[in-house]
């Protein structure tokens, strides 16, 4: 399945970026993160490769399983700003 583009590949790299350092932080690997949100391990794959816009229903997934408000998670540089 080829997945379609992304619109803003620097904001979606940065946010990449940021989740992989939280997720790194918390000593999770793709996978456990992937249990906890309850989404494919591809998933976090893609988001932390900026190959996947990820959507809200999977923003609020991953601030539950990282234990963060989901204004939190989305408090990251992003060069774009």
């Amino acid at each position: 399945m080829k997945l379609a583009p992304v619109k803003n590949p620097t904001g979606v790299a940065a946010f990449g970026t940021h989740l992989r350092r939280l997720r790194e932080a918390r000593a999770y690997s793709q996978q456990a993160l992937a249990d906890q949100a309850d989404v494919a391990k591809a998933t976090i794959q893609r988001i932390e490769n900026a190959q996947f816009a990820v959507t809200i229903d999977v923003l609020i997934s991953l601030a539950r399983a990282l234990h963060m408000p989901l204004r939190e998670l989305m408090d990251y540089p992003n060069p774009e700003e």
